[in-house]
């Protein structure tokens, strides 16, 4: 974004890369799908590199609120400072604090989620599948994201993009408006589970393996991890791949 601002251009759009996304080497593939349709369909895009800072969505959820604020307000000065109006993000949390909380902060900017972004690539016609490659035939389900599609009503965007892929899109019994939580989600990622008989994340997986689909596909970083641990659990790698609705359709692109 630096580089832009000192040849005084800007953007078509701030690609908010999120910790997740910088730091955690699953989710680092993702951010490499996105940036690859990014650059595909021609989209001048730029990301705030160091410049970036959590958007404090777990420190909110777990209750401090100063401390979540402090994050906010720093990126908020940063991003009106760069003058941004639209930004495009592959993780959950940081769309719903960008979009919803960040406001009241003075921080009011169009925000969008990758998934909302490729379908209007998709309908545009910019961005072309061809004839959904190596998913085919296969049996995809698609686990909604509680700050995607709870908190936010995007429940039509990922699943409109899955099914351009040729494959047979199958939902759980509990999903969209009913979706049950991958087990992360409110800061619980960060810490130890808490008694009970059975981890959120496995009985989410076991809804997702009772589908008989070949893909689970996500939408969150967060969820990505929590049902490939899933999977992992009931010993179904072999059989079940995790992977995000952008690499999904980057592969089936193949960009």
């Amino acid at each position: 974004m630096a580089e832009y601002m000192a040849k005084g251009e800007s953007p078509d759009i701030l690609f908010w890369v999120g910790c997740a996304g910088s730091f955690d080497d699953r989710a680092k593939k993702i951010t490499k799908a996105l940036v690859k349709i990014l650059h595909h369909v021609g989209i001048k895009y730029a990301v705030l590199g160091t410049e970036e800072s959590c958007t404090g969505d777990p420190a909110k959820r777990a209750g401090n609120e100063f401390l979540f604020q402090m994050m906010a307000m720093q990126n908020i000065q940063v991003l009106n400072g760069y003058e941004i109006k639209k930004i495009v993000t592959a993780c959950p949390h940081c769309f719903n604090t960008l979009k919803n909380e960040y406001p009241e902060l003075g921080g009011n900017f169009e925000v969008i989620h990758h998934t909302q972004l490729v379908q209007q690539l998709i309908n545009t016609g910019k961005l072309q599948i061809k004839g959904g490659g190596e998913f085919k035939g296969k049996k995809i389900t698609f686990h909604d994201p509680c700050y995607l599609g709870r908190a936010n009503d995007v429940y039509e965007a990922p699943r409109q993009v899955l099914k351009t892929l040729d494959a047979e899109l199958v939902e759980m019994k509990r999903c969209r408006t009913k979706g049950l939580c991958c087990g992360a989600g409110g800061a619980q990622m960060f810490k130890e589970a808490e008694k009970g008989n059975k981890e959120v994340n496995v009985e989410r997986t076991e809804d997702a393996l009772e589908t008989k689909a070949n893909i689970i596909a996500t939408g969150c970083p967060f969820c990505n991890t929590m049902m490939t641990d899933g999977v992992k659990n009931f010993e179904k790698e072999a059989d079940v791949q995790v992977m995000d609705v952008a690499e999904l359709i980057a592969n089936a692109a193949d960009l």
